[in-house]
């Protein structure tokens, strides 16, 4: 608890920073939307219900998987996190969630 109120009262004073897990939509919207959006390197566009559904059915543990560390295709290339190292993996699993819901 003292720990808590000590990280608290830094971030207050604006001598810490705050973690805070954008949603998936800002993520899609910071970067992956360059490729997704248009089929850049053959990236499956957002909402393209027929070139996602073989995707979305081969389960969301590898769809992450592709998305964090990379994938080679026979239609494309996705670089690891999109080329956008800085982001975490749970950011990365937010904007694929956020892809597949638009895309059923």
């Amino acid at each position: 608890m003292k720990k808590q109120l000590a990280l608290i009262s830094l971030t207050l004073m604006g001598l810490g920073s705050t973690v805070v897990l954008a949603d998936g939509a800002a993520v899609y919207n910071s970067g992956c939307m360059a490729c997704h959006n248009s089929g850049v390197a053959g990236a499956p566009k957002v909402g393209d219900k027929d070139v996602w559904t073989d995707r979305i059915a081969q389960g969301m543990d590898l769809l992450y998987e592709h998305a964090i560390v990379g994938f080679q295709g026979e239609a494309g290339y996705m670089p690891p996190k999109g080329g956008f190292a800085h982001l975490s993996d749970d950011d990365i699993k937010l904007a694929v969630d956020y892809m597949v819901e638009q895309s059923q």
